[in-house]
């Protein structure tokens, strides 16, 4: 057993969103991969284990925290301007050969990721969310590594977080379960997923399958949380005009008000070669998204170079709501009722009820919307 190994061992608690079987063996529910685990034995994601009978999971620990811009999630419809306090633990279900947090998310798998343990920091739920609202912020999200894997240590940051008035949220790959999804409802506003592809065979690579996360669209839609939805355009990967069209009409399917983000690839972990995405790429699948019927689609990682996807427009009368330079807000016209001022339509999403204390700025400010290391 690795050193690394040995201290997340260590740094466990029993598990909730488990299903005890005969013979010492569990069914873990936190993802959707629902592994049997048998005693002494690990889950696909490394860090959820079977001991003695009794399923152990990640608690009491963060391997990264920061403060972040919201829109840096992408969250665009949730409290736009303000901060996000950030927390990742280690492990993923997923093994994407694109991961550019892989020396977090690969922990347990990768030789390389035993470096990750020189950052663990270990931290109570209340300390958490004390930084957050130190720093300003109005929202504290799980994310850096999947999770999903890690929810009960998240539910219990998040019961305080709401108490205190902060909104949650999710940054996953969206491999959900049911069960998941309902022990995090007390507490979870928003929820972003990760669309990767809509290949099977792809999935498959990346180490999931795509109805898991297809249905967890859905289901997050369903139990009312706010989700907006993101996909990596990698070039020769899931790029294709027919490919993104899938994408945007099975999100047009749940809701058409469901934001759609369409990011750039940069060549990260074991895709050093593949090259970036072109802007001229992802203009083309912004407008497929729009030709698809969506009303919210953005298109990122290029601030300044994809207009006009960076904005908000209200879908009736195309007034500008929200001007965006980057995870700058440039210009803010909502009502205070989330209404497009022009014409009155209830514009869906998570909004503050004072406009004027959105954080506005201009293109150069896009330096000081940086995320900040908390200490």
């Amino acid at each position: 057993m690795s050193g690394l190994s040995e201290v997340l061992d260590r740094l466990t608690a029993p598990a909730e969103l488990v299903e005890q079987l005969p013979e010492g063996a569990v069914r873990c529910t936190a993802c959707g991969h629902r592994c049997l685990i048998r005693e002494g034995r690990r889950g696909i994601c490394q860090v959820r284990f079977n001991r003695d009978g009794e399923l152990r999971v990640p608690w009491g620990y963060v391997a990264a925290l920061q403060c972040d811009p919201t829109e840096k999630k992408p969250f665009y419809h949730l409290l736009p301007g303000s901060d996000t306090l950030t927390f990742g633990m280690l492990g993923c279900d997923f093994h994407c050969g694109y991961c550019q947090n892989w020396l977090t998310s690969q922990a347990l798998r990768e030789p390389e990721s035993d470096l990750a343990g020189r950052y663990l920091r270990e931290v109570t739920p209340d300390e958490l969310v004390q930084a957050g609202l130190r720093l300003g912020a109005q929202v504290i999200a799980s994310s850096y590594n999947e999770p999903l894997i890690t929810t009960e240590w998240a539910a219990a940051i998040f019961s305080r977080a709401k108490v205190a008035g902060l909104r949650c949220a999710y940054v996953s790959n969206g491999n959900a379960t049911p069960e998941a999804l309902d022990y995090l409802a007390p507490y979870l506003s928003a929820y972003k997923v990760d669309l990767k592809s809509m290949r099977d065979k792809t999935y498959r690579q990346l180490g999931g399958v795509l109805e898991h996360v297809l249905e967890t669209i859905r289901m997050a839609y369903e139990r009312g949380l706010w989700v907006e939805v993101v996909t990596l355009v990698v070039p020769g990967l899931n790029d294709s005009s027919d490919e993104l069209m899938e994408a945007a009409r099975y999100i047009r399917s749940v809701s058409a008000d469901i934001p759609w983000h369409v990011t750039a690839f940069h060549p990260d972990y074991q895709m050093q070669s593949r090259t970036r995405t072109s802007a001229e790429t992802l203009l083309r699948a912004a407008e497929i998204g729009q030709e698809a019927g969506l009303n919210y689609v953005y298109a990122g990682n290029l601030p300044g170079g994809a207009d006009p996807y960076e904005d908000t427009l209200c879908p009736r009368c195309q007034t500008t709501l929200i001007r965006r330079y980057g995870f700058v807000i440039i210009d803010y016209n909502l009502t205070e009722a989330g209404t497009c001022p022009g014409c009155g339509l209830e514009i869906p999403g998570i909004w503050t009820d004072d406009p004027g204390e959105v954080q506005v700025g201009s293109p150069s400010d896009l330096l000081n919307r940086r995320p900040r290391l908390v200490r």
